[in-house]
């Protein structure tokens, strides 16, 4: 099959595009190689794989790029949470817009299958559980709140903090950053897209990614990445809260090996599919493995917090199990340990 990949030059991107030809398909990639994700950096694909530098917002340069097409998988964009309201602009553009005018060009060019990289963070909170209300969306934490170290969410009837919960793909989507409203967007556009066109559309929800690659000390970078750049100067890793953040850390590989899995066997109508390794860490444990692979400090618990994140968000990724056959092969430790090798 031939594939389009955008954002095939990013951190996710290299190992799908990896994944994508391992498995024998042909692959053309486009990218903006944007300087604040890739710093200027020199890229070059594998031989044998087109690179199409352009942004995904340029109509003339995705319809070229689609020529020959048969799927595409669609990773670029702005990733983050956004700092203030100034960069809600950005967000809007680069991911709403862009996937907008991706979707219009697939709908020109007759390409029907889309395979695109959403997140966890489309839930907000997830789901918590009361003991006496049973499942509920838990209220926003306010930033007073946080600021007296009261770090659980609570219960939008009793106020009573709430226990964590696996969210499904049935959960309600509660964006609460600039980013998460931007993939939100882009999981409502591409279903537009294909009621309309009778295309398919995998929705791929990221949970925290991490693995060879991750980009450092960029306003991109993800906590393990922070964590090992830390490290790595010979700093204690600052963990925010009280470290008992609770995530789904899942690895590079297992996130490309799905996601090429979706583009190849998902072909007929809209789903959404939770990408998680299954089982739960809290950020406080991903800083204690990342410090003894490292041998370094031991991990200093700030409670400091960030408006906008979310306390807890893990995922139940049986649907991604039971429908398309995919299990995750990277052990934590192991993936813990060949990140702090990364790079050394």
């Amino acid at each position: 099959m031939r594939v389009l990949l955008t954002g095939g030059a990013g951190f996710i991107g290299q190992h799908v595009l990896r994944e994508l030809l391992a498995r024998g398909h042909g692959v053309r990639v486009l990218d903006s190689l944007r300087p604040d994700v890739h710093h200027a950096k020199p890229w070059a694909p594998p031989d044998g794989t087109e690179l199409v530098t352009a942004d995904v917002r340029d109509a003339r340069a995705i319809d070229s790029a689609l020529a020959g097409c048969e799927a595409v998988i669609h990773l670029a964009a702005k990733v983050g949470l956004g700092v203030d309201v100034s960069d809600l602009p950005d967000y809007a553009s680069s991911n709403d817009a862009g996937t907008a005018e991706l979707l219009a060009a697939m709908a020109r060019a007759g390409v029907g299958r889309l395979t695109l990289a959403s997140s966890m963070v489309v839930y907000g909170e997830g789901v918590g559980h009361c003991r006496m209300h049973g499942a509920v969306t838990p209220s926003p934490r306010a930033e007073a709140a946080l600021a007296a170290g009261q770090f659980e969410p609570p219960c939008p009837q009793c106020g009573a903090p709430l226990g964590t919960a696996l969210v499904n793909e049935s959960a309600p989507l509660d964006p609460r950053n600039a980013y998460a409203s931007s993939k939100v967007a882009q999981e409502y556009y591409a279903s537009n897209w294909a009621r309309t066109t009778g295309g398919s559309v995998a929705a791929m929800r990221y949970h925290n990614v991490y693995g060879p690659g991750m980009p450092r000390d960029t306003p991109y970078a993800g906590v393990a990445a922070i964590f090992t750049s830390a490290l790595r100067r010979g700093e204690a890793p600052k963990v925010f809260e009280d470290g008992g953040q609770r995530r789904d850390f899942v690895h590079v590989r297992d996130v490309a090996a799905a996601t090429v899995l979706a583009c190849e066997t998902h072909c007929a109508g809209v789903r959404a599919f939770n990408l998680g390794s299954g089982t739960p860490r809290t950020v406080g444990d991903m800083a204690r493995a990342l410090a003894m692979a490292l041998s370094g400090p031991t991990p200093v618990v700030t409670g400091h917090y960030r408006l906008g994140d979310v306390r807890h968000i893990t995922a139940d990724s049986s649907r991604l199990r039971n429908e398309l056959g995919w299990a995750p092969r990277c052990d934590f430790a192991d993936g813990m340990a060949e990140l702090a090798r990364a790079g050394a």
